[in-house]
């Protein structure tokens, strides 16, 4: 018999608004903690397929599901159709009901079942299923209630060089970030982690330009050799939510050109402690877009060596 879970929480905001929310999934990686990329297999008018990208229990994950939505009912149904094991199956609902005035009530529905039905294994996915389960719907409230303010803090930027050289050797300087240290100064220390062929766990050291260090761990998905897309897990600070891509394009002519793109949402509670009392959110952007910016171009000049010397 499949487990059957249900969690829910009560939002201040209209259900069609929610119902949205969640329908567009290219929103997810920015409003779900455990999720770290999404991206559309199949859409036709009313269902789809989506391959998810995800940490559960502190693993990264990936599967396809499929999803049927009803935007006049405000319901998402989904089914996994490839999981991940220690999960046999897996499925759910998400169901929006409006309480009157502007307050709306998140139901999320789960059913799955463990691999061989073990019961170690069914455990695990209990915790799982109940800690994103309970992630996600705070995030989703967090989210869609502070929608009106969040403009101001989310941060949007790319850079990019052109590399007199090959996609896939610029791909592989990037993909390779086990040999950061000793190829990129402001790496400190780096430990790379690919239990998965293209899902990597990367946690680094990264210095500054004003000496400071700070500790970051991101789930890497890797899409050779023309992307690789990222969330950070443990965060510097001074922000919420760091999410990226590298992004290459062979531009026809035997060169490339190399993207680095971030989306950070500031963190407004350590504002303060990080760049000094009268520091608002404007000097934290800023900061942010030096700080990210100025490690991102560094990796961006080296790859490019590295590719213009034909990977060496």
């Amino acid at each position: 018999m499949p487990r059957e879970v249900e969690h829910e929480i009560t939002v201040d905001a209209a259900a069609e608004d929610i119902y949205r929310l969640i329908a567009e999934v290219e929103n997810w990686p920015r409003i779900f903690p455990p999720t770290v990329h999404v991206e559309q297999v199949e859409r036709g008018e009313h269902s789809e397929r989506i391959r998810i990208w995800a940490t559960a229990n502190g693993e990264a994950k990936n599967w396809t599901s499929r999803r049927d939505l009803d935007p006049e009912g405000l319901r998402i149904t989904f089914r996994q159709e490839v999981s991940a094991p220690p999960v046999a199956t897996m499925g759910g609902t998400w169901i929006i009901e409006p309480l009157g005035g502007n307050s709306s009530r998140v139901r999320l529905l789960h059913d799955y079942r463990a691999v061989d039905d073990d019961p170690e294994s069914l455990e695990w996915i209990d915790r799982a299923v109940d800690r994103n389960s309970r992630s996600e719907l705070a995030a989703l409230k967090a989210n869609v209630e502070l929608a009106t303010g969040a403009a101001e803090l989310t941060l949007s930027f790319e850079d990019s060089v052109r590399v007199e050289g090959a996609a896939k050797d610029v791909y592989a300087f990037i993909d390779e970030a086990d040999q950061w240290k000793s190829r990129l100064p402001h790496v400190a220390e780096v430990d790379l982690r690919e239990d998965e062929p293209g899902l990597q766990v990367l946690r680094m050291d990264t210095l500054t330009k004003d000496g400071s260090s700070h500790t970051t761990e991101s789930v890497r998905v890797c899409f050779p050799h023309h992307r690789i897309v990222y969330k950070q897990t443990t965060l510097p600070a001074l922000m919420k939510l760091h999410t990226g891509y590298w992004r290459l394009t062979d531009n026809g002519d035997g060169s490339t050109t190399a993207t680095s793109q971030h989306t950070v949402i500031v963190n407004t509670e350590n504002i303060a402690r990080i760049l000094g009392p009268d520091a608002g959110v404007a000097e934290a952007r800023t900061y942010l877009r030096n700080a990210l910016g100025a490690n991102s171009r560094a990796t961006l000049d080296h790859a490019k060596r590295y590719a213009e010397r034909g990977g060496r």
